[in-house]
């Protein structure tokens, strides 16, 4: 739209500067006599205009670049009244710059097929270290396509890489999927029971295998507390390295040097930004789906109660698409040897184990007795 709109307004001005051409062009084949005559009975009008003081109009585009134009012709500080001197000599430098302007866009070195263009940007947001001259190399070396450095550097989106040799970070993603089986992440939500009294479920989840670490409820989530919920997580030996929680006021400083104490070191979320906490985020909206939307506890011991045989269900029962549909504790015979074709064995029958009153169901294949 605005393309369409600036066509339109171009044409305007041309047309405009066209009509005013024609004027000039008939007025010079009229006599010189009648042309002063003509001068003078406009300037005695136009003085009529200045006494009474009438503001004229706001100039259009075509009106100015006429003025610019006729003022190349005679002295015209003496003639000019509609505006001021200086203000003519701006619209003379802006028609200059138009011009340059168009005498620049001539086409030169044609720009890179669109399909190219496209892997450029997908290098530089998928590899964040990398920088143009990287870029450049990967495309000769693998897919031989020689493209200079500085034409990488045009087609590489705002934000990405640092100069000529990348920069020198790396994205959150990047760095959570490294380090997945040596990151904690824990976060708290809320749960409400049959009396509205509000409890708050900690839960502490182990990225890379996406196993529930620890999940415990308390009424009064204090530092404290949490610091309790950390100490039996980390009480036996570990492999962790970092612990990953938002930026809530129950996660104080002495929290985070008792932590690091413990050898783990401590890693805030940027401010508003729950994404950097996805895999906590992800699972706590998994247990509202699951469990927390479908049932009433009646007090916070029989909250714990449905949370722990949930959570066993979670690890050992529950098949995460994350995992390859696996499990993060798989038990004894699972995942189960895969069997040609669609029937089922006839020494067997499918067995199925209720989970929470029959919320959900763990199946399984039990010998038949002969």
């Amino acid at each position: 739209m605005r393309t369409i709109a600036g066509y339109l307004h171009l044409g305007r001005v041309v047309s405009g500067v066209a009509a005013d051409v024609l004027m000039f062009l008939g007025a010079a084949l009229r006599s010189r006599t009648a042309l002063a005559a003509e001068n003078l009975f406009l300037r005695k009008q136009l003085a009529l205009y200045r006494e009474r003081q009438v503001k004229a109009r706001r100039a259009r585009d075509a009106t100015r670049v006429a003025l610019v134009l006729l003022a190349r012709c005679f002295d015209w500080r003496q003639a000019l009244l509609v505006v001021q001197p200086a203000t003519l000599i701006r619209w003379h430098r802006n028609a200059f710059r138009l011009f340059w302007r168009w005498r620049s866009s001539r086409p030169g070195r044609p720009r890179l097929p669109a399909d190219l263009r496209r892997l450029i940007v997908e290098m530089a947001e998928k590899n964040r270290t990398w920088g143009e001259e990287r870029i450049a190399a990967e495309l000769l070396l693998k897919l031989g396509l020689r493209v200079s450095p500085r034409t990488v550097r045009r087609y590489m989106p705002k934000g990405t890489g640092g100069g000529r040799r990348g920069a020198s970070g790396q994205r959150w993603e990047t760095f959570v999927r490294n380090h997945a089986h040596a990151l904690l992440a824990c976060d708290f939500c809320v749960a409400v029971t049959a009396t509205f009294r509000v409890l708050y479920v900690f839960v502490v989840l182990e990225v890379g295998s996406r196993r529930l670490v620890h999940l415990n409820v308390t009424a009064h989530p204090t530092a404290v507390w949490t610091l309790e919920q950390f100490r039996e997580v980390l009480a036996e030996p570990h492999a962790y390295r970092f612990a990953l929680h938002d930026r809530d006021r129950v996660y104080s400083r002495w929290l985070d040097a008792a932590v690091a104490a413990m050898g783990v070191r401590v890693l805030r979320t940027p401010v508003q930004a729950p994404r950097a906490n996805a895999f906590c985020e992800r699972l706590l909206g998994t247990l509202r789906r699951e469990c927390l939307d479908f049932l009433i506890p009646l007090s916070e011991a029989h909250l714990r109660r449905i949370l722990r045989e949930w959570a066993a269900h979670y690890n050992r029962g529950r098949p995460h698409s994350s995992l390859g549909s696996g499990l993060p504790e798989p038990p004894p015979g699972l995942p189960a040897p895969p069997i040609a074709g669609h029937g089922l064995p006839s020494d067997a029958r499918v067995v199925a184990r209720p989970i929470l009153g029959g919320l959900h169901h763990e199946y399984g294949l039990e010998k038949i007795a002969a």
